[in-house]
């Protein structure tokens, strides 16, 4: 059964800082912008990747929390993944902007 989440940064923050590991943050925007910066803990996996290598590099039975560079590209890679199989996908709102808005850890040149 496919859920549809959107997952609160607040929220996912609290799991994160209660250990909760069962979960795996895909980042979908290009290269670039991932090696900028990009949530503590994330992989990349470009959106124009994604259908090709979602199934050699994530497992379908954690949860999977997606992130792009805006809502509507986070749907999109949402909407792949739960095509693809995985039912257990959170779109992380407002994205990386939004994550640092919350003082969530981050990695890259901007850490």
């Amino acid at each position: 059964m496919s859920t549809n989440l959107a997952v609160d940064v607040h929220d996912l923050k609290s799991r994160l800082q209660w250990g909760q590991p069962a979960l795996t943050i895909v980042d979908v925007r290009d290269r670039a912008s991932y090696n900028h910066g990009h949530i503590s803990g994330a992989i990349t996996l470009p959106l124009d990747t994604l259908g090709s290598r979602a199934k050699t590099a994530l497992h379908t039975e954690r949860h999977i929390y997606v992130y792009g560079e805006n809502d509507q590209q986070t749907a999109e890679a949402a909407k792949l993944l739960r095509d693809a199989g995985y039912g257990e996908v959170g779109e992380i709102a407002g994205g990386f902007a939004a994550w640092k808005t919350v003082g969530g850890a981050i990695e890259g040149l901007e850490a």
